[in-house]
């Protein structure tokens, strides 16, 4: 990231580690990892070394961790031809805030498929979900996917409740905890996910690399994601990504040690969000009221266009965003804010702000400073009107 400004979109993309781009740059001379001479003997031992590092993050074994091109990559593999005990899945239900990857659904038909919904605090109910596991026919192998931490409102999701509900209907449960790695206990809050889906890129390695982790012997594929070579187990082809994962192990040997400074950066969090209240009291913190991850505040204040404010502490040297960086440039309210059932006015004036696990008080300070030019005179404007 640029030095000269303030990044605090770390849930678009979190900065590169430098150990992780070291180890990208080392491993870019490495063999392939299926010869069996010394080249290849050398890759393989990177890969590996990469796969027991981030099977130490999840807190699952080696065997169980899947390399992909990135977090989309695992889920589409999920949304395929996935079987619990040699029996196919039949139904899927998915969150309504669930990213895009998983929404589309896969394979499974319009009327195979339901959405799971979600309070105004951005939580979902364990309770909703078995009424919906309840209510399908029988002999079914539901398949149910809810994130672990949301994106775009940072709040954290009742996983271990929701697996209890899952397991007792027979069904598989996973879960995209791209948010939730390195700033969680990984291992803690997917524990009982027979499926998660990790991205690199998200925790400080390098684009295009990221993981599936499977928990669950019982669940098998009906076919490897990429037919060819036996890679991965055979359960997806194709010559590894040997530096992308080389840069993901030393992301995730890093991220297992680092619950001390992501509570400072949550302290620095609850800084900010005090001070925007007290700048703007009518300033409205979006799940507010949940556990959340540690560095995200999803703010809005009624009166601000989101959209403009992002160009505003853009050109004030602040990265920041209007929501989730995969919905970028399209036209139209964000489908966890719709889901959530917030009004208009503060559909269109939230703002995404995620600290890195590097953001200073001084970044803070300066952020809080913009928002009192930016932001807090729309937010009067539209109070006096």
């Amino acid at each position: 990231m640029s030095a000269n400004r303030i990044y605090l979109d770390d849930n678009a993309s979190a900065p590169l580690r430098a150990a992780a781009r070291d180890a990208a740059a080392n491993a870019l001379d490495a063999g392939n990892p299926s010869s069996v001479y010394a080249e290849g003997r050398d890759a393989r031992r990177i890969v590996n070394e990469a796969r027991e590092a981030v099977a130490t993050l999840s807190g699952a074994k080696t065997s169980d961790i899947v390399f992909t091109s990135g977090a989309s990559e695992a889920n589409a593999i999920v949304l395929g031809g996935l079987k619990l005990g040699g029996k196919a899945a039949t139904h899927l239900l998915v969150s309504a805030i669930e990213h895009p990857s998983v929404l589309w659904g896969g394979r499974f038909g319009a009327d195979a498929r339901a959405t799971i919904p979600v309070g105004k605090d951005g939580r979902i109910a364990p309770q909703a979900v078995a009424t919906m596991l309840g209510a399908l026919p029988g002999g079914a192998v539901p398949l149910v996917s809810v994130m672990a931490a949301n994106n775009e409102t940072g709040v954290i999701q009742p996983v271990a409740e929701i697996a209890e509900v899952v397991h007792a209907a027979g069904g598989v449960l996973h879960c995209d905890a791209v948010q939730a790695a390195g700033r969680l206990d990984l291992a803690k809050v997917t524990a009982d996910a027979d499926l998660v889906s990790l991205s690199g890129h998200k925790m400080g390695a390098p684009k295009g690399v990221g993981a599936l982790v499977i928990r669950n012997a019982d669940v098998t594929f009906a076919a490897p994601h990429i037919g060819g070579g036996g890679q991965e187990r055979n359960r997806r082809a194709g010559t590894e990504n040997v530096p992308g994962i080389a840069g993901f192990g030393a992301s995730a040997r890093e991220a297992c040690d680092e619950s001390a400074r992501w509570a400072e950066i949550q302290g620095l969090r609850e800084w900010i969000e005090g001070r925007l209240c007290t700048i703007s009291p009518t300033t409205c913190i979006l799940g507010g009221d949940q556990p959340r991850l540690p560095n995200t505040i999803c703010v809005a204040l009624d009166g601000v266009q989101a959209e403009t404010a992002v160009i505003a502490f853009d050109l004030a040297g602040i990265s920041i965003s209007a929501g989730s960086a995969c919905s970028s440039g399209k036209v139209g309210p964000s489908h966890v804010l719709e889901a959530m059932g917030l009004d208009s006015g503060l559909k269109k004036a939230a703002l995404r702000v995620s600290l890195t696990r590097d953001t200073t008080r001084e970044e803070a300070e300066a952020f809080v400073a913009a928002w009192e030019k930016i932001c807090a005179p729309a937010g009067a404007r539209r109070s006096a009107a």
